[in-house]
């Protein structure tokens, strides 16, 4: 099982590429359908991978940062432009409203922060930027926690897959706990506000 998901993910992103790992950034950070996709876990792979030589860090750190900024961006400003309609769609595949209640009170509670913290939870960092444009939260603020929150993480988690992989031997072996333990990570906040409400 292990070098199943392992090989497997390793896999998908040497097919992928660049290009690839940047769509798949700017699709999770700001498109409907981008909430399925694994951020945290692709970023922290493409950073192991780059220790190997798979990739340049520099180039990734560039494109994975300039591909988390470039999908906020576009998600702000498509809730901006749709504005409450977005709370009257029906449920479907890519779109649960859930989802925009779970980032509208993650909103409430972590202020313009969130565009920051955000960043680091799955399926709510999809939400949150279309969230700041249907609230019109200021266009500067949200631009400038935007590139703050976009250096952090497409900076952060690439580089720590990256020093991971420099200095620690064969830590491939160990992936998959540890994209277990990012993702269990990125969750935590969730569950304990869930159990806080509680």
């Amino acid at each position: 099982m292990d070098s199943i998901i392992h090989f497997d993910l390793s896999l998908l992103i040497k097919t992928i590429g660049y290009l690839g790992i940047f769509f798949f950034i700017f699709a999770e950070s700001g498109l409907f359908f981008g909430f399925f996709l694994p951020g945290d876990s692709l970023l922290f792979t493409a950073g192991l991978l780059a220790s190997q030589g798979y990739f340049n860090i520099s180039i990734l750190i560039l494109l994975t940062t300039l591909g988390a900024i470039l999908g906020d961006q576009v998600g702000y400003l498509f809730g901006k432009k749709i504005g409450p309609k977005i709370f009257n769609r029906d449920d479907s595949f890519f779109f649960r409203k859930k989802h925009i209640t779970e980032a509208e009170i993650f909103y409430q509670n972590y202020g313009k922060k969130t565009i920051i913290l955000a960043r680091f939870i799955p399926i709510v960092r999809t939400f949150v930027p279309i969230l700041a444009g249907v609230g019109k939260m200021h266009y500067k603020k949200f631009f400038t926690y935007n590139i703050i929150g976009g250096i952090l993480w497409g900076l952060g988690i690439p580089l720590l897959g990256y020093f991971l992989g420099e200095n620690i031997p064969n830590i491939d072996k160990y992936l998959l706990p540890i994209i277990l333990l990012i993702i269990f990570l990125s969750i935590l906040p969730t569950i304990l506000s869930f159990f806080k409400k509680k």
